[in-house]
């Protein structure tokens, strides 16, 4: 059988050798309010990028943002899909979201589920494009457009950064459905999972 196609990653492979970290989860402060700013781009910084990478796969997700291993640093990891299947990956330190306006502008309303609130999705909409702005592991400027669910996933974590959980997005219905499927699943989820 022939090997996977390597995932797109146009600033390089994601770090490796981190620790898995258990996931905070919402209610945590951390949690909802915006994450500081990156200002050093030094061996702490590419430390706690390995370790949200080890976690990310752990949990088998898409990504993950800092808040979400429980440091107040706006940073992002992804590792996820396009609409085609592609895979691209990245880092991205104080992301700035772009997303289109007018008549470029369509809703994509699909299911959507959080590492901190595992076990629970809920349909959520959202741009079905996106693109976002940041720097790099070492301060370099980077720049990466999804469709599909990478678009899904650069605005999830780019809410992560500033305080907002996907649930803060959805209606009180559809909240109220998200807790009940999570409280379900929360046997499957102990408090230092996926560590």
């Amino acid at each position: 059988m022939a090997d996977p196609t390597p995932p797109h990653a146009p600033y390089g492979p994601l770090p490796a050798g981190g620790t898995v970290r258990p996931i905070t989860r919402w209610g945590t402060p951390v949690m909802h309010r915006p994450q500081a700013a990156v200002t050093a781009y030094d061996d702490a910084l590419h430390t706690l990028v390995a370790d949200m990478v080890a976690t990310m796969y752990a949990a088998e997700g898409v990504g993950l943002a800092a808040c979400q291993i429980g440091v107040d640093l706006a940073v992002f990891v992804f590792d996820c899909p396009d609409d085609t299947g592609d895979h691209t990956v990245g880092v991205v330190c104080n992301p700035v979201l772009e997303l289109p306006e007018g008549r470029a502008r369509r809703l994509d309303d699909d299911a959507e589920g959080c590492l901190s609130f595992p076990g629970a999705f809920v349909d959520c909409a959202r741009p079905d494009t996106a693109t976002v702005h940041g720097t790099g592991l070492t301060g370099e400027p980077v720049t990466f457009t999804g469709t599909g669910l990478l678009a899904r996933c650069l605005q999830h974590e780019t809410d992560h950064t500033q305080g907002t959980v996907f649930g803060d997005r959805v209606s009180a219905k559809a909240r109220r459905k998200l807790t009940k499927a999570h409280d379900a699943a929360a046997a499957d989820y102990p408090p230092t999972w996926p560590a």
